[in-house]
């Protein structure tokens, strides 16, 4: 028996991150950390929706910052060019090819059933066609590079069956040209609480925002609410909007010294927001620095998106050239 000299392929994974504000916490522990940990193990695309998030913003100088600052806030983050496929989404005009191509093979009735675009329209977006033909642009994302698996919420499941769906019938005209999806959706995804103790989120306006600079941070945490207790008086931990965050940052040993603080009494909930304070600026610290750095060095930071751009526009080219051929794009 021969021994083959050829390396297993990794899983490829690709993952969107919409432009759409500042980063939070919630961001972070749920989702951010597990795609940095995921490096190396799984070939990485990750790339910034910019396209997609003209959805919902439409000042321009407004997204152009929003995805130059989504761009820096990953890449300070841990998102390692060197390991992953990182660009923005624009920079890969084949997207939209891919996208007009797929239409022809997309049934009306598919798009109708999508609850996402229901939601959006109930809750004051503006109907139109961007809208409407949201999850074929994402079907574009993922099929045109040959994702194998897509990490997504319970909430967007529905759009990557829908990326399946087109991709089968695409194949069923044209040959197994498409590589069919896989959604994962992870059960043990963090929930983290905002300062009302509702999931943090920015449509509830209860964030904890990563970059933000010293004086805000200090203030978003000083209105997490808490009980009222005397300060000399044991405090329940169990519960507590600040314990709960904090403990995200924390091992299971300083965890425990933590709930002793809370049990001895003496201290006051202030005394415990100023101690998440000051672990919000450690963890982070690092990724703060980095982040002032790429916002005041563009060139920097277009260079590494360039570069980026450049090696998702390869593979990308590679099913362009099938694709084109198979629906008879003459060149």
């Amino acid at each position: 028996m021969t021994r083959s000299n050829k390396k297993e392929r990794k899983m490829r994974v690709l993952t969107g991150l919409q432009p759409s504000g500042k980063l939070h916490l919630g961001n972070y522990f749920a989702s951010i950390k597990q795609m940095i940990e995921a490096q190396g193990q799984s070939e990485m695309f990750m790339f910034i929706a910019n396209y997609h998030a003209m959805t919902s913003v439409a000042d321009a100088g407004k997204l152009k910052q929003n995805t130059y600052e989504a761009a820096s806030a990953f890449l300070s983050l841990g998102i390692d060019p060197q390991k992953s496929v990182f660009w923005v989404q624009s920079d890969v005009k084949e997207v939209l090819e891919l996208y007009w191509i797929l239409s022809q093979y997309t049934p009306m009735g598919l798009l109708e059933r999508a609850h996402s675009y229901k939601d959006k329209v109930a809750k004051g977006l503006t109907s139109h066609h961007g809208l409407f033909s949201y999850p074929v642009l994402m079907a574009a994302d993922i099929l045109l590079y040959g994702a194998q698996v897509v990490p997504v919420g319970k909430d967007q499941i529905q759009h990557v069956e829908i990326a399946r769906d087109i991709a089968l019938k695409f194949n069923n005209a044209h040959g197994e040209i498409l590589t069919i999806p896989q959604a994962r959706v992870n059960d043990e995804v963090a929930i983290v609480p905002g300062t009302d103790g509702a999931k943090m989120s920015k449509s509830y306006g209860n964030t904890i925002d990563i970059f933000a600079d010293a004086a805000t941070l200090k203030k978003q945490i000083s209105s997490i609410v808490t009980t009222s207790e005397p300060l000399e008086a044991p405090k329940q931990w169990r519960g507590c909007n600040v314990y709960n965050i904090a403990k995200l940052f924390l091992s299971e040993a300083e965890q425990a010294e933590l709930r002793a603080r809370y049990e001895r009494g003496g201290e006051g909930h202030g005394h415990f927001k100023a101690y998440l304070n000051e672990l919000v600026l450690s963890y982070f610290k690092d990724a703060r620095d980095k982040f002032e750095y790429y916002q005041s060095h563009r060139e920097i930071l277009d260079e590494m998106l360039r570069q980026g751009a450049q090696r998702a526009a390869a593979t990308a080219a590679s099913l362009m050239q099938k694709v084109r051929a198979a629906v008879g794009i003459y060149r």
